[in-house]
């Protein structure tokens, strides 16, 4: 225990020690001010230009299965609503408006929806069909999704994993360990940092879609009937002590305790 503890902490150290503080965006009126450590070594461009690859690849798969849809009346609602969504993306980081943003829909029962590094957008046909999805809700879904992408939670995952493994390969020579002892260690890393983060992200994706779905003139509170809705729909889910997205209880509650904030925008936006 006493060598795993060590590994636990050098991997910290480590961790740290590549990475820089930085503030991917503004706060805005529902104050996410989190600060976030991110691996010098990979840039914001870098993780874009991975990103975009993967993201024409999915594209191409869909295209040759007939699954991307390009002209459905799915498709043009998800396109009106990101361009209202996006236009307020740089109130949060206004390096936003010069991004690649791509919004595309594809034909899939699967109740999902992305936006990846970069501004690469998909929606998935069965979240919203499946759903019955207003325009409202779907906006708090994308605003969601735009929100990973602004704060770069993918970024800073990669950076939280490449120092992981970093420490992890320094621990195993420096100390000896064997698979047994660097498993724990890798456990204790991954329960006592990588987890809470991940639900610290999925908060400031909420709290942060919430505000930029208000600016863009959508009702706030269709982000309690669409989890309302996710939450019937995923029953049986992990505790929210093993997910890396909160319990449909707390995150109602989040969103309920910031819609107040946000109020104001939509009804600015309304006018």
């Amino acid at each position: 225990m006493r060598k795993s503890f060590v590994v636990s902490l050098l991997s910290a150290s480590v961790l740290l020690g590549g990475c820089q503080a930085v503030n991917t965006t503004s706060g805005g009126a529902v104050g996410v001010e989190r600060k976030q450590y991110m691996f010098s070594m990979l840039s914001t461009d870098e993780v874009n230009q991975m990103y975009a690859q993967s993201y024409q690849q999915t594209l191409g798969e869909a295209s040759s299965k007939g699954a991307l849809d390009k002209s459905s009346a799915d498709a043009r609602r998800v396109q009106a609503i990101a361009d209202r969504l996006i236009a307020q993306a740089p109130q949060f980081r206004p390096d936003a408006a010069q991004w690649k943003w791509e919004v595309n829909v594809i034909k899939s029962d699967e109740l999902n929806a992305n936006c990846g590094p970069g501004g690469k957008i998909i929606v998935y046909t069965g979240l919203i069909d499946q759903l019955k999805l207003t325009d409202a809700e779907i906006a708090a879904v994308m605003g969601h999704e735009i929100a990973h992408a602004l704060r770069e939670h993918g970024r800073e995952a990669m950076s939280k994993a490449y120092g992981v493994e970093m420490a992890r390969q320094g621990a195993s020579a420096i100390f000896g360990l064997g698979q047994d002892s660097m498993a724990l260690a890798d456990t204790v890393v991954n329960y006592s940092m990588t987890l809470p983060n991940s639900r610290a992200n999925e908060n400031e994706a909420d709290l942060i879609g919430l505000e930029l779905s208000a600016r863009a003139g959508y009702d706030p509170n269709a982000a309690i009937t669409l989890w309302n809705k996710m939450s019937k729909a995923s029953e049986g889910a992990p505790p929210e002590f093993m997910s890396t997205h909160p319990a449909s209880a707390s995150r109602i509650a989040s969103l309920q305790a910031a819609i107040p904030k946000v109020m104001p925008l939509y009804q600015a936006a309304k006018k």
